[in-house]
């Protein structure tokens, strides 16, 4: 399936739920902010990722903080790659150079938040930032900034 008929079968629900895993979330998630700004890729992505869902009778299982936090993810990866090539990925060189965002069961978010906070009903309806901090991350020799 190209990726026009990939994103035409997800926003028009053709696509069934049962087929739509973890990767095709990515994927879809990266189509939207190549062809998108970042901040629009967001909402058209959450809005039509909230009708698919609710689509295929689980309304519920949209979760906000996943999505905007896989979509950021993605978003720097293609810009870095865009500094570093000068050019815009395809899909599979994107999955190819970044197979840890496809893994679900090993889920990159488990390094930036706490598996309550991802798992509370707040975060599945707010978008919560990361609050996983790791001890190096707040240890420093330099003052905080202002000081």
């Amino acid at each position: 399936m190209t990726d026009d008929q990939f994103l035409a079968a997800f926003e028009n629900c053709s696509l069934r739920g049962e087929h739509f895993h973890h990767a095709d979330h990515v994927r879809m998630g990266f189509l939207y902010l190549c062809r998108f700004p970042a901040l629009e890729a967001l909402r058209r992505f959450s809005a039509a990722l909230m009708n698919f869902a609710a689509a295929n009778g689980k309304p519920d299982r949209y979760h906000e903080t996943i999505t905007w936090a896989f979509l950021l993810l993605i978003r720097e990866r293609v810009a870095r790659w865009c500094q570093q090539s000068g050019r815009q990925p395809s899909w599979d060189e994107f999955a190819r150079d970044n197979s840890d965002l496809l893994d679900w069961k090993g889920n990159i978010l488990r390094q930036y938040y706490r598996d309550e906070t991802l798992a509370s009903e707040f975060a599945k309806r707010t978008f919560v930032f990361p609050d996983r901090i790791e001890p190096a991350a707040i240890e420093s020799d330099s003052p905080p900034p202002g000081q």
